[in-house]
């Protein structure tokens, strides 16, 4: 006879739960099952259901390719008709302004073409039409940057605002810059079958500044596997025309290198759009690298009834934080307490294959503020929905204070986006691990990934 701490009649879901959550407390557990463990949810029911139902969304996608751009060869494979997928491309776009010009005019916002300019008085001149108003928002935007000797030219040397119109893949592109535009433009051309070689000027060469090291790293190597060359700590020359194209030399590593390429993708940021608005004629600061000065608790400049949000301003140039500083523009206008934008907690997301999102601090910045830190993590690739949809790279890591609340949450994989806002809301509301860990997610799915990372963290798991 053998004594056990814990004898569990069934190996399911729920007994082998149990078994494996009462293990990780130290207990001697003996779980007992007449079939296969896994129950009928892993062996007849969740897991092959759901790997049936993907099989089907792959068919419905592939029956519909040429809707994409996507075309048949005659080997049977398939291929990216570029001019195919600018035009959806645009059809997305004018359906979307469409939609936006009509809730606008629903609204009755009147809308005024023309280049607008601040007056001295505080109003707004357009094309010598003055419109006055005890008010003013300055949201002008941004355009991407520029290095001297690759001055666009729209087709050569181009930039994000040009590749996301163009109707022609490059076959060899070099990319300048592996922050977020052009990790995600990486990861695009990469993927669709064109030569990309991605030059950093910083260590670590894929998304150096932003996420966690070791997320960026995952998608480094992605990137790697899939076949982008990527170079960090590149310190690149003006282009060289040639026969096929350009020569684009460089130093890194303490070797010189040149490479041949069709395109340059320039994408080393973008800058304020902030010269004639008008800003000196109204007394607008503004500061050495182009940007307004506001205060950002009501997103006022230093003229009253002046207000600035969005990429002309020092805050993370994100839409979704534009969003965010215009409502709180608004509410102080209205006379209401706003409630500021924690920029420290604001949610970031790569679109790169596989996806990259984030909120709140890194592992390294947790610990040079001085928290006392732990850390866990747990990877896709044990996950019953990342096996069925075939997208198994990448982890949830989940930094808190010990015993404290959660400090930063970092994903790296299939759908991160969708997957970020619960890790999101966590970070500001300063939930603790545990409190979050005691929370169900579905099965089969990708968030079970989250859960099991903030269980790990009471020293106790089911599958980590």
């Amino acid at each position: 006879m053998t004594d056990y701490d814990l004898v569990i009649l069934g190996g399911g879901p729920g007994g082998y739960a149990a078994a494996l959550y009462g293990a990780s407390a130290g207990l001697n557990i003996a779980m007992v099952e007449r079939d296969v463990v896994g129950g009928t949810c892993l062996n007849r029911g969740c897991i092959p259901a759901k790997a049936l139902l993907q099989t089907a969304e792959v068919y419905r996608t592939a029956s519909h390719a040429a809707d994409f751009g996507i075309m048949p060869n005659d080997e049977g494979t398939f291929r990216p008709d570029w001019n195919r997928v600018a035009t959806r491309t645009t059809g997305v776009v004018d359906k979307l302004v469409g939609g936006l010009s009509t809730l606008l005019k629903r609204r009755k916002v009147t809308v005024v073409n023309g280049h607008g300019r601040l007056t001295a008085n505080g109003s707004v001149s357009v094309d010598g039409e003055e419109l006055r108003a005890p008010a003013v928002i300055l949201a002008t935007g941004s355009v991407p940057r520029s290095i001297p000797g690759f001055e666009p030219d729209g087709e050569r040397v181009v930039t994000s605002d040009h590749s996301t119109r163009s109707d022609a893949l490059p076959e060899r592109v070099a990319v300048i810059g592996g922050g977020v535009i052009g990790s995600e433009f990486a990861s695009v051309f990469t993927d669709v079958g064109s030569q990309t070689t991605l030059l950093e000027a910083l260590p670590g060469g894929v998304l150096p500044i932003g996420p966690d090291p070791e997320i960026s790293g995952i998608l480094a190597r992605s990137l790697t596997r899939r076949g982008t060359t990527v170079h960090a700590g590149a310190r690149v020359t003006a282009p060289e025309k040639s026969d096929g194209g350009l020569v684009v030399g460089f130093e890194a590593g303490g070797n010189t290198e040149k490479i041949e390429v069709d395109q340059v993708l320039v994408a080393i940021g973008r800058r304020p759009v902030t010269q004639d608005i008008g800003l000196e004629d109204a007394g607008i600061t503004v500061s050495d690298r182009g940007f307004i000065t506001v205060d950002t608790t009501t997103m006022v400049t230093n003229r009253p009834g002046v207000y600035a949000i969005g990429d002309v301003i020092d805050t993370p140039g994100l839409a979704h934080v534009a969003y965010a500083e215009a409502i709180v523009a608004i509410r102080t206008i209205l006379g209401e307490t706003a409630v500021p934008v924690d920029y420290a907690r604001v949610p970031w997301v790569v679109y790169t294959h596989p996806e990259v999102a984030w909120a709140g601090l890194t592992e390294p910045e947790a610990r040079a503020a001085g928290h006392d830190v732990e850390v866990h993590k747990h990877r896709f690739a044990g996950n019953g929905r990342a096996m069925i949809i075939g997208e198994t790279d990448g982890m949830v890591k989940v930094v808190a204070a010990k015993d404290g609340p959660i400090l930063g949450f970092h994903l790296v994989g299939p759908w991160a986006s969708e997957l970020l806002a619960e890790g999101y809301l966590a970070v500001n509301w300063q939930a603790t691990p545990e409190e979050v860990g005691h929370f169900i997610h579905p099965h089969p799915s990708l968030s079970e990934a989250i859960g099991e990372t903030m269980l790990t963290f009471t020293g106790r798991s089911l599958h980590g």
